[in-house]
């Protein structure tokens, strides 16, 4: 009876951490789902749960004395998941920007059918930089920036408290802006040197009706895209890998 008893106090004891771990878990789990490189549908389910577990016992420390006590279970959980769900789609917006600047550059450009075909229904530039930036910002420690960004995220969305409707719109307007932005800024160069091609190649038939400029041209642009991609992808990748840290720690920062 002895030992039943101690299981029991022990039981008692460890319920409301057990609790408040399985909170933790719900939040960084539902950002998981939808992080960037860890998060990744080629990532098998077992590997995203473990990391999960992992970035769970790194940011539960922190987090387990912020929750309330007496919360009901299931508004408990289902605000967990909303906050969590709020911050992975920060994340993954910034991807998106990038994704978006690839897609500017191919139409601006004749890179769109090029360097191979990707598993998802962008073109192959888009593919390429997505992978590129993603390998950067693992390498810059992407780990640390999500969990400094769940760490604070507590400090914005409160535990087992639903978020505000009107904060959250605020917020997603400002992160949608500097994705558009960023996407914008990521492909200006390439706009621009389109926009001076496609002049020049005007002015050239102009001059001279006979002479098939597109068909003279279009080596040259080849060419051109080429060259100014490996002048001004590591510009545009380190611009938004930098965009990533920013918004890792302080990601409710522009909406407060």
């Amino acid at each position: 009876m002895t030992a039943v008893a101690l299981a029991a106090d022990l039981l008692r004891t460890g319920e409301p951490l057990l609790w408040a771990a399985f909170l933790v878990f719900c939040r960084v789990g539902t950002v998981m789902a939808v992080l960037p490189a860890f998060g990744e549908q080629s990532v098998p389910a077992r590997v995203r749960l473990v990391l999960a577990g992992a970035f769970t016992a790194v940011v539960a420390p922190a987090a387990m004395p912020l929750m309330p006590a007496g919360v009901p279970a299931l508004p408990a959980l289902l605000a967990e998941v909303a906050a969590g769900l709020i911050l992975g789609l920060g994340f993954r917006l910034l991807v998106h920007a990038l994704q978006t600047g690839a897609t500017i550059i191919a139409q601006s450009t004749a890179l769109a059918q090029i360097a191979g075909a990707a598993a998802e229904p962008q073109p192959a530039i888009g593919h390429l930089m997505v992978v590129a930036g993603l390998a950067l910002a693992v390498s810059a420690g992407l780990h640390v920036t999500v969990a400094e960004a769940l760490i604070r995220s507590y400090d914005a969305l409160p535990a087992a408290r639903f978020p505000a409707a009107a904060d959250v719109a605020d917020w997603g307007v400002v992160q949608a802006g500097r994705a558009f932005a960023l996407a914008f800024a990521i492909a200006a160069p390439f706009v621009i040197a389109s926009l001076l091609y496609n002049v020049a190649l005007g002015a050239i038939n102009r001059a001279m009706p006979q002479l098939m400029v597109a068909l003279v041209g279009a080596p040259a642009l080849s060419l051109g895209t080429l060259a100014l991609l490996a002048a001004a992808a590591p510009v545009g990748l380190a611009a938004w890998t930098a965009a990533m840290a920013g918004y890792g720690s302080a990601p409710f920062g522009p909406a407060r």
